[in-house]
């Protein structure tokens, strides 16, 4: 495995009441989490998928299956809570993560998501998104329905059609990365991306070498673009 430098930061924005967003950046696991703000208590959906994956903290010579067993007890720990607590039901949370493990050998990152927290890699200039959203209005861009600049405006923009902690409705998206040096990510929820289009995020990625001050400058340009929600960045620098 390459070294690796990261840094993270969050916000609970300037119209939110509390923060719902939960993040993790402990080797192997880097991971951000989205509570559903329609739902009940999303704070507490989003913490479970923290505390969820902490085991793997620390953890060396990680597998595929390993990682993947992990992410897919997530969605059942969360509707057994919800069940054990009644005032809570219904909480849901998206969530994408970045995992190292080994696989056939050599280094890789097994990266996944649910729902519209995003995973981007940025190398030499050029940023590219990973994920795909799992939302209403990516299914109509995909169908050719709508085009890219009507989905900030879409009335079902804010639509997810997968999170954690509802039946059904959980399946994670999974892909292995090769580790290599001189590359960059972002793990970050919507309330980033909501308010920074691409070419913003990565001109803040480009004026920062080091990962804390990129986390903590594309929050705070999140806020001053209006922060209308929670806003987490978790960068890693692999070299």
């Amino acid at each position: 495995m390459l070294d690796l430098r990261f840094g993270a930061a969050t916000d609970v924005g300037l119209v939110r009441a509390r923060n719902e967003d939960s993040m993790l950046l402990e080797p192997p696991v880097f991971v951000v989490a989205d509570g559903m703000g329609g739902h009940a208590h999303g704070e507490i959906a989003s913490a479970l998928v923290v505390s969820g994956l902490r085991h793997l903290v620390g953890r060396k010579e990680l597998t595929v299956d390993e990682a993947t067993a992990a992410v897919e007890l997530l969605n059942g720990t969360i509707q057994e809570a919800s069940l054990e607590m009644p005032a809570v039901r219904g909480m849901g949370t998206t969530a994408v993560g970045l995992i190292a493990v080994q696989h056939k050998g050599s280094p890789h990152w097994f990266a996944f998501n649910v729902g519209d927290s995003r995973l981007y890699r940025w190398v030499d200039g050029v940023l590219e998104q990973l994920s795909v959203d799992h939302s209403v209005v990516q299914e109509l861009l995909d169908r050719g329905e709508i085009t890219q600049a009507e989905v900030s405006t879409h009335p079902q923009r804010s639509v997810i059609t997968r999170v954690l902690g509802t039946a059904g409705s959980a399946t994670a998206d999974y892909w292995l990365l090769p580790v290599s040096a001189g590359v960059r990510f972002l793990l970050c929820s919507d309330g980033l991306t909501t308010e920074l289009g691409p070419p913003r995020i990565a001109t803040v990625l480009a004026e920062h070498d080091d990962p804390k001050e990129a986390a903590a400058a594309l929050v705070a340009a999140a806020l001053r673009a209006g922060g209308r929600d929670n806003v987490t960045a978790i960068v890693i620098d692999a070299f």
